[in-house]
């Protein structure tokens, strides 16, 4: 399989904080901070993608969402969080299908792992992360959507 490498540069983030339930019922932590990043009203200026992500924990042992902001877009009262960016190699699949998101999880572990050029590059919160890259509207037209998987790498250090 082909990965892409991309770049994400350094910026604040409003974060649902650590759900160790995963709850997105629409009174869990997830489901709350879903319906705050929902009704954030982007300008044109502001409407990239991906904006939100959505990751494990390891240290805490939850899921976290976050929500990446603009020098003038409201918190919600959220904790922010300062986000370092990085390198990231990515892949797509059908979002819910756990069984192809696991097997190409582990082949681009063993990508990184054989690799000669990278190594991961995982600490806090800094882990592998996922976001749904189809538009809403095409979601509800097809019935699925497609998740991107990130994965932290860094150059190897020689």
């Amino acid at each position: 399989m082909e990965y892409r490498i991309i770049s994400l540069p350094s910026f604040k983030v409003a974060s649902s904080g650590v759900d160790k339930e995963s709850d997105f019922s629409i009174n869990g932590i997830l489901g709350k901070f879903d319906k705050y990043f929902s009704s954030v009203k982007l300008s044109k200026r502001d409407s990239f993608m991906p904006r939100d992500f959505l990751f494990f924990d390891e240290e805490k042992q939850g899921m976290v969402w976050w929500w990446a902001l603009s020098e003038d877009m409201d918190d919600g009262g959220n904790e922010v969080v300062d986000f370092e960016g990085g390198y990231y190699l990515t892949y797509v699949f059908k979002d819910g299908d756990e069984e192809t998101d696991s097997k190409l999880y582990n082949q681009a572990l063993s990508y990184i792992e054989n690799s000669d050029v990278f190594e991961l590059d995982i600490r806090k919160n800094h882990y592998a992360m996922g976001h749904i890259i189809t538009p809403s509207e095409i979601i509800k037209a097809q019935g699925w959507a497609q998740m991107e998987t990130f994965i932290p790498i860094k150059l190897k250090s020689n």
